[in-house]
């Protein structure tokens, strides 16, 4: 039986001499900053060898790549401000963090 975990995001990425360690991160159901919103909290940690770690960006790279083709996310730097009195030209950008 396989196990499956849920995260908001990457917390933390810690490079140790040929070992890289992965925190994982979920927004908290109950803890909340100054301003209300759900604080991140760890949850689980992935530990690989550097090799791996270089292949498993240029996997997410890849499927990164797919999603912007798709139109699924857009990267930030490649959106751009509507021209001036156009109020149908009206701009969203993807909220996430692991986008900047």
């Amino acid at each position: 039986m396989s196990s499956e975990l849920y995260a908001d995001g990457i917390g933390e990425i810690t490079v140790t001499g040929t070992i890289v360690r992965i925190d994982l991160m979920s927004l908290s159901a109950t803890e909340r900053d100054d301003k209300g919103n759900p604080t991140p909290v760890f949850r689980q940690r992935i530990i690989m060898p550097v090799d791996a770690f270089a292949n498993a960006v240029d996997l997410m790279q890849k499927a990164l790549a797919g999603l912007v083709e798709a139109g699924a996310v857009r990267r930030i730097g490649d959106v751009q401000k509507p021209p001036t009195g156009d109020p149908q030209g009206q701009v969203t950008t993807n909220p996430s963090p692991n986008f900047n």
